[in-house]
């Protein structure tokens, strides 16, 4: 998908961020609300799987390790809904490891964030995978 501009508002994207840290989900939605983004957050997979049945999301930030449903078994579960399968998923993790990534592409994934990530790569990440209107000037 072709990048989109910087220009390009964020306001209205529904997000959803998936962390067992309850510092990663909140910074993540103040940084994001600031942006415009209507964004909703769980603390586990069980926990997400609920929230993207009862408000889908245009994109998914998923931590890797977390209890009881990690991320790459959520990302597997939202890619074989039907309604959710073309929703990005991407997946945060601490490491950075080509076998992290490499799994996460094979559960799906559209793209992985390292942990502590940027304001830029998050908002970058949304601006690459999630389909903006250019703000009006």
């Amino acid at each position: 998908m072709a990048a989109q501009p910087e220009t390009a508002t964020l306001t209205g994207v529904k997000v959803l961020v998936v962390d067992d840290s309850a510092t990663i989900r909140r910074s993540a939605e103040a940084l994001l609300r600031r942006e415009g983004c209507v964004v909703t957050t769980a603390s586990d997979g069980f926990d997400a799987l609920h929230r993207l049945v009862d408000d889908p999301p245009d994109i998914v930030f998923v931590d890797i390790m977390m209890p009881r449903l990690d991320g790459y078994q959520t990302c597997a579960l939202i890619k074989r809904n039907g309604t959710l399968r073309t929703t990005p998923v991407v997946m945060l993790s601490t490491k950075d490891g080509l076998f992290d990534r490499a799994r996460g592409r094979v559960v799906g994934s559209s793209d992985h964030l390292t942990k502590p990530f940027t304001r830029d790569e998050l908002l970058g990440t949304i601006r690459r995978f999630v389909r903006l209107e250019a703000a009006a000037d």
